[in-house]
């Protein structure tokens, strides 16, 4: 076999930068979990006494967390003092659970995939699928801290507003929404402290997700205009709604044009859906970049196999695109299909009868 022994050398220089990432993801979660990243947060140079000090934890390991932090880049060194810091623009990435660029949401994610590679294996051999509810819990908390502060970013201030006469809608008293696939309920939380005059509930067919969501809208003071349920896209109750949500769920479904079907039948005639899915263009070639990368990756552990353990089995994965999820939406009834707006992270779709 010949090779280009240069290509190769430049390629494992490139692993190497692999290994380190894959490496220092655990630490990440250590450093969240432990409350390293927070002991840190808006204090000067510490020493890693002072830090372990402060955490309540072992000087010793905290000191080689620290070292692996410094290799990393996340963690600033003063190698005369042997002192450390993070800084402001890390903090925000590592220690404020509210930015919109908060990390450890998605190492909780990456333990998931990891926890779920024999039922992978399997699943490769034989075509079945893997439910979401079948994934490690770490996965159910992950996907709201990682969507979590996007969501908080921009839902309310950009893409309620770019769905046309949507926010005039949920200002009037009685307003009716129902935010389907709703997880830990963040989304339907973030909805309700932002349009306290209307009526929300949150359906998932998840039974845990459903429980958390219930306290996590009580801790947040909506639980008397919130409910949540347990339900399916394609069952939940209810009909007469003004907006109906879906945040980055509908390719995880079987059958996405059935749950297409079933949101305008419960809609107003003239209610909006407003579809939230990952950024995605039309094509394979022009997704070859980070942040494909990472959803195609996701969607391999993730999206896919919870889509094939339900009935249609479409897996129409975490990078369907924009044309795709039109056929399916059209498909579904609808007559009316816009892309309202767009993040690198995010596309947002605004459908109606």
């Amino acid at each position: 076999m010949q090779y280009d022994e240069q290509k190769l050398q430049d390629f494992m220089g490139r692993m190497v930068g692999e290994f380190g990432a894959i490496a220092c993801a655990p630490l990440i979660a250590l450093g969240d979990r432990l409350g390293l990243y927070k002991a840190m947060k808006e204090q000067d140079w510490m020493t890693s006494e002072q830090i372990a000090e402060r955490a309540q934890l072992s000087e010793r390991y905290v000191r080689e967390w620290l070292s692996a932090q410094a290799a990393a880049g996340f963690v600033d060194y003063d190698a005369n003092a042997r002192k450390y810091q993070l800084s402001n623009e890390m903090s925000m990435c590592f220690a404020d659970e509210t930015s919109p660029t908060f990390v450890p949401g998605f190492i909780d994610c990456a333990e998931a995939m990891f926890r779920g590679l024999p039922k992978l294996e399997g699943a490769f051999r034989t075509g079945l699928g893997v439910g979401w509810h079948e994934q490690h819990p770490s996965l159910f908390k992950g996907t709201e801290r990682f969507f979590r502060p996007g969501y908080a970013a921009h839902l309310v201030s950009e893409w309620i507003p770019s769905l046309d006469g949507v926010h005039a809608c949920l200002s009037t008293q009685g307003a009716r929404v129902a935010d389907v696939g709703c997880g830990h309920g963040a989304s339907t939380i973030l909805m309700a402290q932002a349009y306290p005059q209307a009526q929300f509930v949150g359906f998932d067919y998840h039974a845990p997700s459903i429980e958390h969501a219930r306290g996590a809208a009580k801790d947040a003071g909506v639980a008397d205009r919130v409910t949540f349920e347990v339900a399916s896209a394609q069952e939940y109750p209810g009909d007469a709604y003004d907006l109906v949500t879906f945040f980055d769920c509908l390719h995880d479904m079987g059958d996405p044009i059935a749950a297409a079907a079933h949101v305008l039948k419960t809609l107003k005639p003239d209610g909006s859906w407003m579809i939230v899915e990952p950024f995605a263009n039309d094509r394979l070639e022009d997704n070859l970049n980070a942040v494909g990368r990472v959803f195609y990756s996701a969607s391999t552990m993730i999206c896919c196999g919870a889509s094939l353990a339900q009935d249609g089995k479409m897996a129409l994965g975490a990078q369907a695109g924009e044309a795709r999820l039109k056929d399916v939406i059209t498909k579904g009834g609808f007559t009316r299909f816009r892309r309202a707006t767009q993040t690198p992270f995010n596309l947002i779709f605004h459908a109606q009868a």
